[in-house]
């Protein structure tokens, strides 16, 4: 199981939004600070990212930006421009949006495509993103997330027949493809915490072990062995990189399996338990309980039915 990837799942919540956005100058759209992140790539001319804590960030064709939840971000032709709410048109339920801003003068054309995160219980890994990921355009770099931005474009475009079931991945891949960037970039500079974690052979054993298999009874040794170092240099190491001790994100992994079991399949509570390494239906409800403040089924009940489950 990729680690990355099922952290992705993990973090996600509702549906996306994907859409190609003109724009003709002066213009300027206000994204809020919400639960999505963003990423923007400019298809044709130029704009600008302005955030309230920087100098204005100019855009060219092919850049490939990503703001992080929580960010309220504007993009404009240039600072100054009058502003327009982000306020896309859908279609009913469908994931495809347009946004075109109508003008006098040189047009923008951007892919852009909203993603909405669990802010509610976040994975970890949320909070060493940083506000901005810029990937500028160069030639020879990042050639499979040019290549999924080509494909949204051609679906997007002119949307057809089942371009709804073919974007919805194209949606996961672009995301997973600039985090994996960004990860690249971080490495080579010398990674700190999360980026640290998954590019560090010792620690990504252990995170790959501990997501593939949640309901084995694991122990900081055997994890340490595992990965190939001493037990307490890969204590420190993993608390370091994680954010937390091992177990303590095992625990925290259970859970966010047991929600997406009890969300998403109809298995008894006893399986769910089980799949989470809880020898009895009991045992598995207080620790539910304790990270929730819920009971399982409860939970379960509450969502299914569209009340909070917080």
């Amino acid at each position: 199981m990729d680690v990355l990837g099922d952290v992705l799942a993990a973090m996600r919540a509702g549906r996306p939004y994907a859409g190609r956005t003109r724009c003709w100058e002066p213009w300027g759209v206000r994204f809020p600070a919400g639960d999505s992140a963003c990423c923007h790539i400019v298809l044709q001319g130029a704009c600008c990212l302005i955030s309230p804590d920087g100098a204005p960030l100019t855009l060219g064709v092919g850049d490939v930006l990503f703001t992080a939840p929580g960010r309220g971000h504007v993009l404009a032709d240039r600072p100054g421009s009058p502003l327009t709410d982000f306020r896309p048109v859908r279609d009913g339920e469908s994931l495809i949006t347009d946004l075109n801003i109508p003008g006098p003068g040189a047009a923008t054309e951007m892919l852009c495509v909203c993603y909405s995160f669990d802010r509610v219980r976040p994975h970890p890994l949320l909070a060493d993103l940083p506000p901005v990921i810029h990937l500028p355009a160069r030639v020879g770099h990042h050639r499979s997330l040019r290549s999924t931005v080509d494909l949204m474009g051609d679906e997007l475009r002119e949307p057809r027949v089942g371009s709804e079931a073919i974007l919805t991945p194209l949606v996961d891949m672009l995301l997973l493809y600039v985090l994996r960037a960004w990860l690249d970039e971080q490495s080579a500079a010398g990674a700190t915490g999360w980026a640290a974690a998954l590019t560090d052979p010792a620690i990504g054993t252990a995170l790959h072990d501990l997501h593939r298999r949640p309901e084995h009874p694991w122990t900081v040794a055997e994890l340490a062995t595992r990965a190939g170092v001493s037990r307490a240099t890969f204590a420190k190491r993993f608390v370091t990189a994680v954010g937390r001790p091992p177990l303590a994100y095992l625990t925290w992994w259970r859970m966010s399996t047991a929600s997406r079991l009890l969300l998403g399949t109809d298995a008894p509570l006893q399986s769910v338990a089980e799949r989470c390494g809880y020898g009895s239906e009991y045992a598995f409800a207080k620790a539910f309980k304790r990270e929730y403040g819920i009971a399982p089924g409860r939970y379960r009940r509450k969502a299914r039915s569209g009340s909070p489950t917080g």
